[in-house]
């Protein structure tokens, strides 16, 4: 087994098998030329220092070092591992050996068997080979008799054919003429152009010498040949395969073709030009054998062509993108780009270089794109108009009727328009363009885009309609904290009250509305979704326009309040309070006070719902009753008259009433405002009255001026309670506090007899009767 000198290629354990048993068989071999015969010459041989127990596979092994080594080093237990492992490692050793000459034995089999086959397969061979070459001898023999009889007459016949042959080419030659002509005539030009060029290399070599007549003739004809296919290149009449083939035959001749290609080139561009032009009778299937048959004519025009075919339909894309701009149906839409899209896949199948189809799917998104972005914009302009309308029909003196249908016609169109739109839009799912199953994750993202994009722009544009900059600041503070910036052109207040109760009905009703249409229409989505999330978030955007609708509300009842303010101040600051007369009657100043508020009512009417307000009682407003009444009541102050000087009656009364205020429960007079009639009159109301607060604390007043004013405020009380309904407390308050500080400013605080204010306020009463019985 030694003499196995080359096995297969085996696994690990197979190759460590290899080695021991290398090994083993070298060591033996070494071993066997100085083995000692005897125990004694054992004795004579020199001893071998072991190095270390993992020396045992070494060349140099030493069975007897190695045991003392390991004696020295091992306690009982370890000899006794240790000989069991060596057991082990001797039994797979073993079984290795065993295997390799199993299979050693199983080879050697099967080569004997194989040797005994070929050697039975080889005993009729020769005899058989004996036999063909026989065979192939005698075919020899026989064949070269055959080309020894036949030679001579096999010379003469070829002989014979190329006599023939060159009679038949010196004919030809002298019918060239002829036959020339007779092309010319028929118009077959490829034919002359073929007879003139195989002839071409004989009138090279003989042509001025056997050929000359031939040659000219020749000549002449072929130069009309030339002439004629260049009318023929140049003929607007021709069609383009017949100008294309004629460039070929002219190339043919070595004919200088570079300026006709250049020429060639212009036609077709101007060709591709009027395709631009519906009214020309030029298709694309046309242009596309135009570009097959240059591509065969010109090869390295391949460039030129596919910049042509670029320019051509990125002219055409381009006026798919002009006609956007103006409000186009989605269905007209998909109709341009699907015929479109068939030119498209015409051209590539003639010219795939160009990539015409890669740059129709990037000119598609982004026409598509445009489309729905134009489409929300003229919605945003619908609504836009639908608002606007109430600055015009304002100024005809019907606003009891427009603001009502101003805001219906606003409500429809964002919600019908806004639908409308939805359903349109699906229609780029339903069509059976190849390119739209592509761009449906796009168009989805794109239509919930537009939709977050529209409501944020149409919040924006409610905001600038309403002439709003800044944000207004919280009622009740001074405008020292944020005042609400105006344009310089009138608004009409009606137009911000139709805006704030549009927006609300925005937030409320449309959205949620165009929330489940996209969800049922236009869910999923793209790239985008995975990267930012959705495109469209319902809760962003109501929380828009719900801060839209309170900024517009509390624009509205400023500028009520800033219109009524302008009058309060003209009529606090003109007069001479000081030199003030007595008051024979209620001032104008009321009856404007009032007309105003009536204003106020009339649209708040028109636009907001009823609603229930917070009550104010005078149980809920003041802590001590009994003081507070016994103080501030008109009667105590006339009986404190019969025994006080009026200097003194005026500081007792200013420190009473201050006093009486630390015992009075604080009125929460602003509170916030509700989208209802009652809460926007009220809010006005009490902000008008505290603007007259402060106007009075500004002026000095005689007892004159103190009694206008007290007459004013008690003939306010009734008519603003009507106006307000149940928020009686609030109202007494605020005119309460109005008096107050009229008191504090008057240097002589002496209030109205009650008789006298009660004539006055009836004799005021009459004539407001009296002039709105009579006619105008």
């Amino acid at each position: 087994m030694a003499g196995v000198s080359s096995p297969p290629p085996m696994d690990e354990k197979a190759k460590r098998t290899r080695d021991l048993l290398a090994s083993f068989y070298t060591n033996t071999s070494n071993s066997n030329s100085a083995a000692p015969s005897s125990p004694s010459a054992a004795s004579n041989l020199t001893p071998r220092s072991p190095s270390s127990l993992d020396s045992i596979n070494s060349p140099s092994f030493d069975a007897s070092s190695y045991m003392s080594l390991l004696v020295q080093k091992s306690n009982l237990e370890g000899l006794l591992q240790k000989h069991v492992q060596m057991a082990a490692e001797i039994k797979n050793l073993d079984t290795d050996l065993q295997m390799l000459v199993y299979e050693n034995y199983n080879k050697f089999i099967s080569a004997t068997d194989t040797i005994k086959r070929m050697k039975s397969n080889i005993l009729g061979m020769e005899t058989n080979m004996e036999q063909l070459l026989a065979k192939i001898t005698s075919v020899q023999s026989k064949s070269d008799s055959v080309n020894t009889s036949l030679f001579e007459k096999r010379e003469h016949i070829e002989k014979l054919h190329r006599s023939r042959n060159l009679l038949r080419k010196v004919q030809f030659i002298y019918d060239l003429p002829s036959r020339l002509n007779k092309c010319i005539k028929a118009e077959a030009y490829a034919d002359a152009v073929r007879f003139f060029t195989g002839a071409k290399p004989i009138f090279e070599a003989y042509g001025d010498s056997s050929f000359q007549e031939c040659k000219r003739a020749s000549e002449e004809a072929i130069n009309t040949v030339i002439q004629n296919l260049q009318e023929k290149l140049y003929s607007d009449s021709e069609p383009i395969e017949a100008r294309a083939e004629a460039v070929v035959l002219l190339k043919q001749l070595n004919f200088p073709v570079d300026n006709l290609k250049t020429s060639l080139l212009e036609k077709l561009e101007d060709c591709l030009l009027k395709l631009e032009d519906e009214s020309k009778d030029v298709s694309v299937g046309e242009i596309s054998k135009t570009f097959r048959a240059y591509l065969i004519i010109f090869p390295d025009s391949e460039q030129r062509l596919i910049e042509l075919a670029q320019g051509l339909f990125s002219r055409r894309y381009d006026a798919v993108r002009y006609q956007l701009k103006k409000r186009m149906l989605s269905v007209d839409l998909l109709e341009l780009l699907g015929i479109i899209w068939e030119d498209v896949t015409t051209v590539d199948q003639v010219l795939p270089e160009a990539a015409l189809p890669a740059y129709s799917l990037e000119s598609t998104c982004s026409s598509i794109r445009q489309h729905i972005s134009i489409a929300f914009s003229h919605l945003q302009h619908e609504i836009s108009d639908a608002v606007a309308g109430s600055q015009s029909k304002s100024n005809e003196g019907r606003d009891e009727l427009d603001l009502h249908i101003v805001l219906e016609n606003s409500k429809k169109a964002a919600m019908q328009g806004s639908l409308d739109l939805l359903v349109e839009l699906r229609q780029f799912f339903d069509e059976k363009l190849e390119l739209l199953p592509k761009l449906r994750e796009l168009i989805t993202d794109w239509v919930q885009e537009g939709f977050q994009e529209f409501f944020q722009n149409l919040e924006k544009h409610f905001i600038l309609l309403s002439g709003s900059r800044t944000n207004n600041c919280p009622l009740g503070e001074s405008n020292h904290s944020g005042v609400l910036t105006q344009s310089p052109d009138k608004l009409p207040t009606g137009l911000v009250l139709v805006l704030s109760q549009l927006a609300v009905f925005i937030e409320q009703s449309v959205i949620p509305k165009i929330t489940e249409e996209i969800a049922a229409s236009f869910s999923g989505g793209g790239v985008r979704v995975y990267e930012y999330g959705p495109a469209f978030i319902p809760g962003e955007i109501c929380r828009l326009f719900r801060s839209a609708g309170e900024k517009l509300l509390h624009l509205y009842i400023n500028m009520k309040t800033r219109k009524i303010s302008v009058v309060s101040k003209k009529r606090f600051t003109t007069p001479n309070w000081i030199k003030h007369k007595e008051p024979r009657e209620v001032h104008m100043f009321v009856d404007i006070l009032l007309q105003e508020l009536e204003g106020v009512k009339i649209e708040v009417k028109q636009i907001l719902p009823c609603g229930v307000i917070k009550r104010h009682r005078n149980s809920d407003s003041v802590g001590s009753g009994s003081t507070n009444s016994s103080r501030s009541h008109p009667n105590a102050m006339r009986e404190d008259k019969l025994t006080r000087s009026n200097t003194q009656r005026a500081r007792s009364q200013f420190l009473e009433s201050h006093l009486a205020k630390l015992f009075e429960q604080k009125m929460e007079i602003f509170t916030k405002v509700e989208y209802t009639q009652e809460s926007v009159i009220s809010t006005v109301i009490k902000l008008c009255l505290k603007s007259l607060q402060e106007f009075v604390r500004l002026q000095t007043l005689n007892r004159s001026g103190y009694q206008q004013i007290q007459l004013d405020m008690e003939f306010l009380k009734a008519p603003l309670k009507q106006l307000v309904d149940d928020d009686d407390a609030a109202i007494d308050f605020l005119l309460k506090e109005v008096n107050n500080a009229a008191h504090e400013r008057c240097l002589d605080p002496i209030l109205l007899e009650a008789p006298i204010l009660d004539k006055l306020i009836s004799a005021k009463l009459v004539k407001n009767k009296d002039l709105s019985a009579s006619p105008l």
